[in-house]
This record gives C-alpha cells, structure tokens and sequence, in this order.
C-alpha cells in the first residue's frame, strides 16, 4: 500500500515543487479545490478527496475532510493492533503526511469594509482539525504548515525516504503554536466587534525566540530574548552583533534605554546609558563633539556603560570609545579603521543598527509584565513643542533658553521617575533618576552637575509637589527651569520662581517612567 500525502493550503507557494518531491518519494497525493486544480494545472498527478473518501464536498465548501477517513487514516496509532483491526474493518488507509495552511482570516479582516458574513466565512475549520490530528499523531504523521518547511522535508526525504522523528516533532509542535494563534486572532475579532476600548479581551502576542542570553539580571537567572514578528522599526530586536560575547539580560535593556534616546535627533547624538540611565546625553554639530560632550557629564558613572550614537562611527571617535571601559556600542555605521580599533577589546559587544530613525504608528504599545499578569500601554512618544510651552512666571526665558529647556524636556522623559535633568546648551550635566521623592532626585542631579550647575536649566519629569526642589535648584545655579504643572501647590511653586528671579515653563505633560 503507498503512502499517502494530503494538500489542501491557501498559500500556494512552492506546493507544486514539494508535490512533485512526495510524488517521487512513492507519495499519492490527495486534495481539494484549488490546490488539487493548481497540481492538476502542473501535471502531477493527484486524487480528489471526495474520491478518496466516497463523499462529496457539501454545503458550500464548509465540510470537505470532516470525515472518519480522513482523520481514522490520521489519528490511527500504526503500532495499535486493536487500531489496525479496526482499520481494516472499516477499510480505511494511514494517511502519513499532511500538508495545510488556513483560509486567510487575518488578510480577510484587515480589507477596507470587510462584513461579520465574509470574516465568519474564512473561518477555517477542516484545516486546524486536520493539522491537529496529525500533530497529536506525530510519531507516524508528518504535518507541515509553513512553506519554508518544504526544503527541510525534501532533503529528508530524498536522503532517507522518510521524515526523521525529530523533525516530526518539530512540525508538530509548530502546528499547535499556528493553530493557538489563529484562534485568538478569530477570537480577539469578534470579542472587539462589541468592544468599545482599544483593548481587546484577549490579547495575542507574537514574538520569535532572537537567541539565549549569557544570563538574566543576574548569573542564577536563565534567560532568552524573544523579538517580536514583522516589527518594522529599528530596534534592539534588528540590532547586528558584530562582535563580542553574548549579551545578557540587563544589556537588552540597556541598549533599548540608549537607542530610543539617539533615535529623538536628526543631528549627531550620543547616549551614554548605565542602568537604562543617561550618565550623559548630548547633540553637537559632529558626532566626536557629542561624545566628548556626553562623557563629561558624568565620567566616573560611564565606567561600564553601554554608548548609542546615531551617526558612523569614524577612527577619532573610535579611540576615544577605547579610553575607558564600556560595555557595548551601537551606531549605525563602522569604518573599517573604526571596527579595528573597537575589535581590539575582545569582550566588548558592537552592534549595528542600520537606520537610527523612529516609525511612527508602529510598536505603539507597551508591555510591562508583573507576577500573575500583563500591563499594556500606548508607547511614549507624543510630546509638546516649544511653541506649546506656556511661560508661568514674570522672567521669559530668551529664545536660546527655550531651546535648552526643550532638551532638558525630552531627556527627562528618558529618565527613570522620579527624574530631574541639568542641562547646559545641548548636553546634560547633572542626572537625577529614580528617587523616592523629587528633592532628593534634584539634589542628586546638583551633586553630579558640581560647578557645571551654575547657569544651566533643569527639567522634571512631574510636578513639584513643594517649593523646596525650586529652591535646592536655584541654590546650585539653576537660571530656568520646564515641567509638568499640575500640583495643588503651583501657586507657591510658581512664587518660588519668581522670587529667585528665575524662569519657569509649563507643558501639561507629564514623563513619568517606572
């Protein structure tokens, strides 16, 4: 008796190919509808499933391969003597590969003015049954639903006659992952049919193992990076490693924290991150100034740091990265020099991420996971523009202020909360992060700033609860100063200002970051 072989796929692409592989292989092919009329068209040879079955095609197309001979020929253990019994009872045959891709549900409901009837209709019902019984069968049922699997089955088959168990295993295991994701796709539709938050009920996440990490956030800890499937923005996931070890957990993050930092400028920039914190942030005209600019606000903190600067990395810059220990550098480009000088620290990773640009209205969420359960947000990106910037107190600040604050602005948003920011022109001089109270987070960024405090501008991530952040700021050399609003106590923050003789912005936005 053959072996036989089922095709039944939406996605057409390489089935004649791989038909004519099984074919050869000593394979008798069974199908329907298109896929039996696209083997048809290209000469190999191929038997209906009605045929096969003794039963038409019915009701539209809804019932095909809902039959016992089918799934008998699927779900049959070949070692099971009361199986094969009742087999040849019934006279029915093994059915030992399967090959199914499922009614395109997603590019259904994703058409202009799509209607329930035509999104109800792709819901594929034979296909997941069938990939089902023959990946719960693997041990003697070959199950392929992902065209790029075809090459692997052939090669197996052309060597050996038969696909290797482990390779079953792995389609198999394939399949209920296609499966569980088809039916909370069909699920998330219908449940935000009568949805009336942006939120679905349930929530689908798709994301593909990138690789292992060296360890989590610390060496006890396993861990592995998963990136997410057709992201389209240039991210940690699309970074090339270039050279180095292996990444741990707590780089990931890091590098996430510097590349969505240089990604906010046109011109050259340069984050120096430690702890997902800027120990420095800076924009200049050429990318070595930036750099320069960037680690003097804070040296002794860029010890062990991970550097992201937005424009190619040239042979000047290079040496100056090689002058104290870092632990990573990203750009979007290396010179040849550049890459040589950077390779001679063995350990030290260097990434590459092609185009350091954001894209708007994609990866517009956020996940954050805690124990027992998943928050979801839109990302953090919307933001004031100067001209937005209302001035509360009797001093306006100059043009050339304005500018400083609005950078103070978006590197605070950049900062763990609560965060204060000092910054002179446009590089950061003193970093306050991640303190329970805003106070201490100024004092902080007045300790790390020194003497650079005197005449720069600070930002707050929030509001100032008290007068006592403005007076602290003030004390060190602060001249303006931009944040949120909002407090029960503006008034008295405000009158602070005033009578230091300082200027003050409002953006009625606040950056908070946990």
């Amino acid at each position: 008796m053959s072996k036989k072989a089922l095709l039944s796929v939406s996605n057409k692409e390489g089935i004649v190919e791989f038909g004519k592989v099984l074919v050869e292989s000593g394979y008798e092919l069974l199908s329907t509808g298109g896929t039996l009329k696209k083997l048809e068209e290209n000469g190999v040879e191929v038997k209906k499933v009605s045929d096969f079955t003794g039963f038409p095609e019915m009701l539209d197309g809804r019932v095909k391969t809902l039959h016992p001979k089918i799934h008998g020929g699927l779900l049959s253990l070949r070692d099971n003597k009361e199986h094969q019994r009742q087999m040849k009872e019934h006279d029915l045959e093994y059915i030992d590969l399967v090959v199914v891709n499922l009614y395109p549900f997603k590019e259904t409901i994703e058409k202009p003015g799509v209607t329930l009837e035509e999104a109800i209709e792709n819901i594929d019902i034979g296909g997941p049954t069938m990939l089902r019984s023959a990946a719960k069968n693997y041990k003697f049922v070959t199950v392929i639903t992902d065209p790029s699997d075809y090459s692997k089955i052939s090669d197996e088959l052309k060597e050996t006659g038969e696909t290797s168990a482990k390779t079953k295993f792995e389609l198999a295991k394939k399949v209920f992952n296609h499966t569980a994701k088809y039916d909370t796709m069909i699920t998330n539709y219908l449940s935000n049919l009568d949805n009336e938050s942006e939120f679905n009920q349930f929530l689908e996440l798709k994301y593909e193992k990138a690789y292992d990490l060296r360890y989590g956030e610390n060496p006890h800890q396993n861990a592995s990076f998963y990136k997410e499937i057709g992201i389209e923005e240039d991210c940690a996931a699309t970074a090339e490693i270039l050279h180095g070890k292996q990444l741990s957990f707590n780089n990931i993050i890091d590098v996430d924290a510097a590349i969505e930092i240089v990604k906010e400028f046109d011109k050259p920039a340069v984050a120096i991150i430690k702890h997902t914190n800027p120990c420095g942030t800076a924009i200049a005209e050429d990318i070595l100034t930036a750099f320069k600019d960037a680690l003097a606000c804070d040296p002794l903190s860029a010890f062990g740091s991970i550097i992201a600067v937005n424009k190619k990395v040239e042979l000047d810059l290079a040496k100056e990265i090689n002058s104290f220990f870092n632990e990573i550098v990203i750009a979007p480009e290396y010179s040849e020099e550049a890459l040589a000088e950077l390779m001679k620290k063995k350990n030290r990773r260097l990434l590459k991420i092609s185009d350091l640009k954001r894209i708007e209205n994609t990866g517009k969420y956020d996940y954050k996971k805690v124990v027992g359960g998943l928050l979801i947000q839109g990302r953090d990106t919307e933001d004031v523009k100067i001209e937005d910037f209302k001035v509360v107190t009797e001093k306006q600040p100059t043009k050339e202020e304005m500018e400083e604050l609005y950078f103070a602005w978006k590197m605070c948003a950049k900062i763990k909360s609560n965060a204060i920011v000092l910054t002179n022109g446009t590089k950061t001089v003193g970093v306050g992060a991640g303190q329970m109270s805003r106070v201490d987070s100024a004092e902080i960024a007045v300790k790390k700033a020194g003497d650079k405090a005197k005449g720069s501008v600070l930002a707050s991530d929030a509001f100032f609860p008290f007068r006592d952040g403005v007076d602290a700021a003030v004390k060190a050399g602060v001249k303006a100063i931009v944040q949120p609003g909002g407090s029960i106590r503006d008034e008295e923050v405000i009158a602070a200002a005033n009578e230091h003789g300082i200027s003050m912005v409002f953006t009625a936005m606040r950056h908070f970051k946990h």
